[in-house]
This record gives structure tokens, C-alpha cells and sequence, in this order.
């Protein structure tokens, strides 16, 4: 599943990830998932040039959230203010996936989270 912010806002990323889940990776936590999803949006429309794109998929049987926006800096985790000011996404992000790996591109960036399953489960 692939969709930009030329596409869709982030509560279409959102259904459209959870669609995914549904039919291709029933044993992981859709509710982290779409989670990670938001937050990463929001930190690419806060934080980055505004545009982004999505990319939802299976790889190697785990999961894998991939948002590129176009933005070279890479996420800083920062102490979270309960005021409403942020600094509470990256540490989710961090938090629900099995692991997080960014990658400077021509133009932006790539944030990859992945989910591994419990062994002897795979996605389609």
C-alpha cells in the first residue's frame, strides 16, 4: 500500500493502513500500527517540508511502515511536555515498532519501523 499527502490526509493513511493490516498482517497490533503511522505524519507535516509518502508492506515476513518526506534532518527524541507542545512521537514511534532505522535520501529522508512476528507466524 502506497499514499502521499498529494493523495490523502493522514485519517486516509490511517484507514488505508488499517485495511492492510486487516487483510495482509492479522497478528500484529493495529491500533500501535496506525499509531506509529500518525505520529510519523505529524512529524513530517511539523517538522519537515510537509509533503510525505507512505509505503505499507510486507518484507522478508515482518511488517514495514516506510514514511519519506523532505526533510534531511533526522528525529530527535525530546523530553515530552504534557502541555500539548509535543515531544511525545518519536518516542512512541521508538516504542511499538521491533525496530526503527532511518536513511538520509536525495531531497529528504526515509523512517523504516518494522514489526517481526512471533515465530511461526508470517504475514502474506
Amino acid at each position: 500500500m502506497i499514499t502521499s499527502s498529494q493523495e490523502a490526509d493522514v485519517s486516509q493513511a490511517r484507514r488505508a493502513t488499517a485495511a492492510f493490516l486487516a487483510e495482509n498482517c492479522p497478528w500484529v497490533d493495529r491500533d500501535a500500527v496506525v499509531l506509529v503511522v500518525s505520529e510519523l505524519i505529524a512529524n513530517a507535516e511539523r517538522h519537515a517540508s510537509g509533503w510525505w509518502r507512505l509505503s505499507v508492506s510486507v518484507q522478508e515476513g515482518s511488517l514495514v511502515v516506510e514514511l519519506r518526506d523532505g526533510s534531511e534532518a533526522v528525529p530527535v527524541a525530546r523530553q515530552g511536555d504534557l502541555g500539548g507542545a509535543g515531544g511525545h512521537g518519536w518516542h512512541i514511534v521508538q516504542r511499538l515498532a521491533t525496530d526503527v532505522a532511518i536513511e538520509n535520501r536525495p531531497g529528504g529522508k526515509s523512517v523504516r519501523a518494522r514489526w517481526q512476528p512471533a515465530e511461526n507466524v508470517l504475514c502474506a
